[in-house]
């Protein structure tokens, strides 16, 4: 990756990495991720577990930074939370992210942690925008500082770009969020271009529609709440 890019694909293409299958159960590259330090923000989220056991599964070497431990969640109900590293502490914090990244050497970071339910963030706008603008800049200036890393995904959504009046929208339409969720998210990819313009930061931003899959705990959602 060079600078900014932007996506609407689930699965950023870093570097050199062979281009990812579209079958979800097929084997990663090991020869890319075998020994590669990766920290994951949010790993106890939905795609943030899958996002864990494929890099397992690569032989990558995961360091997890988790607020919360949720029982049910994959990471915890599948036994891979005692596989990786886990830090203990909020995404927001900026000297724990610094220690983090520089303990272990972090080389790939994949930022996933956010409030990511949309009626709970409209309800609780601070909450939310601390989480998801403040933990992204935090993130993001630990890794300016953290020589390390040569690689950023932030993962986003489609919400970013707010209620537009000519559809479909594409990577280069605007950004324009209206209310506490999409603003966040709105906020959160301008700043990671920034990091990347300014900075010369190597960041990747994901804008990612709706999710479904196993350990999906939002039984608002359509898949999980029909099967409940």
């Amino acid at each position: 990756m060079e600078g900014v890019g932007v996506t609407g694909a689930t699965e950023a293409r870093m570097n050199d990495a062979p281009h990812s299958s579209p079958d979800l159960i097929s084997p990663p590259p090991v020869s890319f991720w075998r020994d590669r330090p990766v920290v994951v923000t949010g790993a106890s989220g939905l795609v943030g577990g899958w996002v864990v056991r494929r890099l397992l599964a690569g032989q990558a070497n995961v360091v997890c930074i988790v607020r919360d431990r949720v029982p049910h969640s994959e990471l915890v109900r599948s036994g891979m939370i005692d596989r990786v590293t886990c830090v203990h502490g909020d995404i927001c914090d900026a000297a724990l992210v610094e220690r983090t990244l520089a303990e272990y050497e972090a080389d790939t970071v994949l930022h996933l942690a956010a409030q990511t339910i949309v009626g709970i963030a409209n309800r609780n706008p601070v909450s939310t925008f601390e989480s998801n603008i403040r933990g992204t800049w935090t993130l993001l200036e630990a890794c300016r500082h953290v020589k390390t890393v040569k690689q950023v995904v932030v993962a986003s959504s489609d919400k970013a770009y707010g209620d537009q009046e000519v559809l479909p929208y594409d990577e280069n339409t605007p950004l324009q969020g209206a209310h506490p969720y999409d603003v966040s998210k709105s906020c959160s990819d301008l700043i990671s271009a920034t990091y990347a313009n300014t900075y010369g930061l190597n960041v990747a931003i994901t804008r990612c529609g709706n999710f479904f899959g196993g350990g999906d705990l939002n039984w608002n959602r359509l898949v999980p709440g029909t099967i409940r």
